[in-house]
């Protein structure tokens, strides 16, 4: 596999940037997860660079990113694809049919009343059910998501990532967000590098073939990514430098099966 340029042309280039793990440390908690100003400050500079052409590409919300990255607004592929904004104030074009139903949502939510430790975030979109806290429950966790996802009349999926299971409509992932965010200016016609962790971004590393793009996998290779950085903390150090002809990502871990 070949290594992204050390220093991609800003003006040719989409940046496409995973949230949690990626550009920031994962937490406890997914509300105690920290913005520096620092990294408001690059991602500012890096929106300015490439014309706008910077957008997060995340499972939380709109709304949620919206806030995370106060006072600065961004791009966003939100909801794992269900919701685009490809200009920092512009129209939000929505990708899902309808959010998960009330039922459903109801009992997921009972397998957090039943095992100490699990922390639910409602997504909108999704229903991510967290274990961070009580890791030695993930087989437990495992059986009862996929047991109600069998008996859900709804048309959902299960998205197993670091510490979580997350729930969602079908018909839309991270790989279709970015393939609809690359039609819109100011993103259409560049290059996309897109730089994601878990397994839910695997999909939108998949499309990066079709779309001329790269990817850059953290903290272990994914499949489709041309190299990796072992930490969010490198990512935040080469996209502070990017703009100063930064060194390429690190190489870190091993192919995943």
């Amino acid at each position: 596999m070949t290594t992204p340029p050390a220093s991609p042309d800003l003006s040719q280039a989409a940046m496409l940037l995973d949230v949690d793990g990626t550009i920031v440390d994962f937490a406890p908690t997914p509300r105690e997860v920290f913005v520096s100003a620092a990294l408001r400050e690059t991602l500012e500079r890096l929106l300015k660079l490439t014309g706008g052409a910077l957008a997060l590409v995340s499972g939380r919300p709109l709304k949620e990113l919206d806030l995370l990255f106060a006072p600065l607004l961004l791009p966003v592929v939100g909801g794992h694809g269900a919701e685009i904004r490809p200009t920092p104030a512009g129209r939000v074009h929505r990708y899902a049919r309808k959010p998960l139903s009330r039922e459903l949502r109801g009992r997921l939510a009972t397998i957090a009343a039943k095992v100490p430790g699990i922390i639910l975030e409602d997504k909108d979109y999704s229903l991510a059910i967290h274990y961070r806290l009580a890791p030695e429950k993930e087989a437990v966790i495992r059986a009862a998501v996929l047991a109600i996802r069998e008996q859900a009349s709804d048309a959902v999926e299960v998205l197993p990532g670091k510490f979580v299971f997350e729930v969602k409509p079908t018909g839309f992932d991270k790989g279709t967000g970015v393939r609809e965010l690359m039609r819109y200016a100011p993103f259409r016609g560049r290059k996309p590098i897109f730089l994601g962790d878990d397994t839910t971004d695997e999909a939108a590393f998949a499309v990066m073939p079709e779309l001329g793009g790269t990817g850059i996998s953290v903290g272990r290779r994914i499949a489709g990514a041309a190299s990796c950085f072992p930490t969010p903390h490198d990512v935040r150090g080469w996209l502070a430098a990017l703009a100063q002809a930064a060194p390429a990502p690190a190489k870190c871990g091993s192919s995943s099966s």
